[in-house]
C-alpha cells in the first residue's frame, strides 16, 4: 500500500472565495446545487499535503463504511451515495435515516471489491480504512486501487479524518474535533455547510452540557470505564485504545478508560489485564443485531459471561452490577450520534449530574 494511503486523511480543507458558509443558503435536500457551486472550488489535503480540488460538488459518492455513509445522509446527501462497503446493520441509525440507508446499495458486506469500486460511476470514494492499509487493509482482504487506478476511473479519493489516520496521530485522541471536522469537511465538499453546522453546533451543544456537569470531578475520582466487546470474542478480550473514537467518547463522558495506556485503536489483551485494572463500570458493547428484543438478547448473554466467568466474576462492576447497555456501534464508529453516546454514558456514571436534551 502506498505510504500516501496508509496516512491520508481529510486533514484540511480550504474553500476559496466565500468558503463553505458562503454556498449553502438555498433549499433543497443539499442547500441548492446553485448556492452550492459558489463555495467552489474546494481544496482536500491529505495528511502528506497533497491536495485534491474539487471544482463542483460530487454527483455519485461510494462510502467505504457505515461512518461516512452516516455523515452524508444526516447532511442530506443521501441521494448522491451510489453505494457502501460495511453497511450499517438494520436498526443501528435512528428512524429514516435507517430506512435511507437500507436503501444504498452494499457494493460490499466488508471491503468493496476493487473491480466493484473501479466499475461504480462514483466520481468520489470516501475512503475511512487508511490506518488499516488503505481499502484493502482490513486483514489482507482485496486489493487497494492505486493513485492512477482512482484516476483512470474517475474517481477521487478522500479520507475520513475521524477513523482513517488513526495509527499515525500523535499522541491520544482527547475530543470529538476530527468528527465535528470531517462533518464540516463533507459539508463543504456537498454544498451542505448550513446543514453540517446545525449538526456540528447540536454536537457541540450536548458535549459543552457535559463538559460543565463534570469538570469539577478531578481526573483521579473519574469511575474507571472498560469497553468490552462482546461479539469480539471472549477467549481473549480486546482493548479499546487511547487513538479510536470511542476512546474519546469515553474521557469526554468524564470516565477513564482502562486501557488509555494503550496505543492505537484496538489490540488483543487477556482477562489478567482487566481484571488487575478492575473497572469500576463496564460498558456492554454488542453489535446491532436489527431488532431490540435481539439486542436484549445480546446484552444478557454478555452480562452473563461476566457474572459466570471466574476470572470476571469477583470485579467491582461485576459484583456491583455496573453495566452499561449500550451498542458498540454508537461508540467507536465517528458519526454525529458519538454525542448522544457522551450524554448517555455521562448520565449513567453521573446521575443528576446532566440534564436530558429540551
Amino acid at each position: 500500500m502506498r505510504p500516501r494511503m496508509m496516512c491520508g486523511v481529510m486533514a484540511a480543507v480550504a474553500v476559496l472565495a466565500t468558503g463553505c458558509g458562503g454556498g449553502t443558503e438555498a433549499g433543497g435536500g443539499a442547500d441548492g446545487a446553485g448556492a452550492a457551486a459558489r463555495g467552489f472550488p474546494v481544496k482536500v489535503a491529505d495528511c502528506d499535503g497533497k491536495e485534491t480540488t474539487f471544482s463542483a460538488p460530487p454527483e455519485k459518492i461510494v462510502t467505504s463504511n457505515a461512518s461516512g455513509l452516516e455523515m452524508l445522509l444526516r447532511l442530506g446527501a443521501g441521494d448522491r451515495v451510489a453505494g457502501t462497503g460495511f453497511p450499517p446493520g438494520k436498526g443501528t441509525l435512528p428512524g429514516e435515516l435507517d430506512r435511507q440507508a437500507r436503501k444504498v446499495p452494499v457494493l460490499g458486506k466488508a471491503v468493496i471489491p476493487k473491480e466493484k469500486l473501479l466499475g461504480s460511476g462514483a466520481d468520489l470514494y470516501l475512503d475511512a480504512f487508511a490506518s488499516m492499509g488503505g481499502m484493502g487493509g482490513m486483514g489482507g482482504m482485496g486489493d487497494a486501487p492505486t493513485d492512477k487506478e482512482f484516476e483512470a476511473a474517475g474517481i477521487k479519493h478522500v479520507f475520513l479524518a475521524s477513523t482513517a489516520c488513526a495509527q499515525q496521530r500523535k499522541g491520544p485522541r482527547k475530543d470529538l474535533s476530527e468528527v465535528t471536522g470531517d462533518i464540516e469537511r463533507l459539508g463543504a465538499l456537498t454544498g451542505t455547510g448550513k446543514r453540517a453546522a446545525e449538526l456540528v453546533a447540536g454536537m457541540d451543544k450536548k458535549l459543552s452540557a457535559v463538559r460543565t456537569a463534570v469538570d469539577g470531578v478531578p481526573e483521579r475520582k473519574r469511575p474507571t470505564y472498560f469497553f468490552f466487546d462482546y461479539d469480539a470474542g471472549t477467549k481473549q478480550p480486546m482493548a479499546l485504545c487511547n487513538k479510536q473514537v470511542g476512546h474519546a467518547v469515553i474521557s469526554q463522558a468524564g470516565a477513564r478508560n482502562v486501557f488509555a495506556g494503550c496505543d492505537g485503536d484496538f489490540k488483543p489483551v487477556s482477562w489478567e489485564d482487566v481484571v488487575d485494572r478492575n473497572p469500576d463500570w463496564i460498558q456492554l458493547a454488542v453489535r446491532n443485531r436489527g431488532d431490540k428484543a435481539a439486542n436484549e438478547k445480546a446484552f444478557d448473554e454478555a452480562e452473563r459471561f461476566l457474572r459466570g466467568f471466574p476470572a470476571t466474576r469477583g470485579l467491582k462492576a461485576v459484583k456491583e452490577r455496573k453495566f452499561l447497555r449500550l451498542g458498540s456501534e454508537a461508540t467507536t464508529i465517528a458519526g454525529v450520534g458519538n454525542a448522544d453516546t457522551v450524554q448517555r454514558i455521562a448520565r449513567t456514571l453521573y446521575p443528576g449530574k446532566v440534564e436530558a436534551d429540551r
